[in-house]
């Protein structure tokens, strides 16, 4: 069975392509590497002894896109391309309308040509937007999102539920991601943003490593224990294997089902970086700064439906996440090598 995996070389996506490969899955990336390197595909094939057709494409060129379906037979598309920075949402949000709406939009249009019944979509917990109560369960409200970048989840979402309801042979499955840290066990895959990093672990290490003076914490005033942002941190290999579980769910189910993919657990800022220097001995110089624009201040997953339905948990602790996190930037100081 072929899956296409756009945004393949990045974070989540390489660290997908490894957990499908080694469940015997055939796995074609196309990735445009705005956001990552050739290098990650590379490690991907060094870890499973696996060769892994890569597509250097924006998926939002129909033509190229196109070349993919036509040289390969694919049973289902893992979309995972798109831009994910909050707050560089805010300051760009045509670039953000525009890309993350036109890369799924010539996706649907292409499967239909061709036949593929089955979509896996990488949604975001930010569909819920400033949630009244946390655990935040699947059934609780959406679209009332405090960024661009979560409006174009929320709207992405909303594409693929009126395509299904159009359809009734087309398998959708909506995963609600948390906030995905950690590295793979061999230190090989790992996050590696461009630029100074917008997520609160890539920021960690770089400061960990001495790539950057201190970390800036975006706020010390919230409603929460100790005033800094709570989120749901969940190790990547984790959330890959979720995508392994949401493609079996969609070999057996048409429609749409729609998961959180979270430990069920909220951690500070602060709880992340103690955690983490407790975890590696390396300190972390930090200054608190103020808030971010479009920044909530809690927000953690119920995870029940998806150990229910999917039977899938995740079970790195923060710990783990954080050791393995470390670890890898340790071995790759400077990150993935250019090509």
């Amino acid at each position: 069975m072929k899956v296409l995996l756009t945004g393949g070389a990045g974070f989540i996506g390489s660290h997908t392509a490894v957990e499908l490969m080694e469940k015997g899955y055939e796995v074609v990336i196309a990735d445009n590497f705005a956001n990552s390197k050739p290098e990650a595909v590379r490690r991907i094939e060094r870890i499973t002894g696996k060769k892994v057709a890569l597509y250097p494409i924006d998926v939002a060129d129909a033509d190229k896109l196109e070349q993919i379906f036509r040289e390969h037979t694919i049973d289902t598309v893992i979309h995972f391309a798109g831009l994910k920075a909050v707050g560089e949402s805010v300051r760009y949000p045509v670039m953000y309308y525009r890309n993350n709406l036109d890369t799924t939009l010539t996706l649907l249009e292409t499967m239909a040509k061709y036949g593929c019944r089955k979509f896996v979509f990488s949604s975001s917990a930010t569909v819920y937007g400033d949630p009244a109560t946390v655990p935040i369960t699947e059934d609780m409200p959406t679209g009332d999102c405090s960024n661009p970048y979560g409006k174009t989840k929320y709207m992405i979402e909303q594409i693929l539920k009126d395509a299904a309801f159009a359809d009734p042979s087309l398998s959708i499955v909506l995963l609600r991601y948390f906030n995905p840290i950690g590295a793979h066990s061999s230190g090989l895959l790992f996050e590696d943003p461009n630029g100074i990093p917008s997520n609160l672990m890539p920021y960690i290490v770089k400061v960990a490593a001495g790539k950057l003076d201190h970390l800036n914490v975006f706020g010390n005033d919230y409603p929460t224990p100790d005033g800094t942002g709570v989120r749901d941190y969940i190790h990547v290999t984790d959330l890959a294997k979720g995508h392994v579980a949401a493609i079996s769910y969609a070999d057996q189910n048409s429609g749409v089902g729609i998961f959180n993919l979270g430990t069920g657990k909220g951690y500070s800022v602060l709880d992340v970086v103690n955690t983490f220097i407790r975890a590696t001995g390396v300190n972390v110089p930090y200054v608190i700064a103020p808030r971010r624009p479009g920044d909530i201040a809690e927000c953690y997953a119920s995870p029940d439906k998806a150990l229910k339905v999917l039977g899938w948990r995740a079970e790195h602790s923060l710990e783990d996440m954080c050791r393995d996190s470390w670890n890898a930037v340790a071995a790759n100081p400077d990150g993935y090598p250019e090509d």
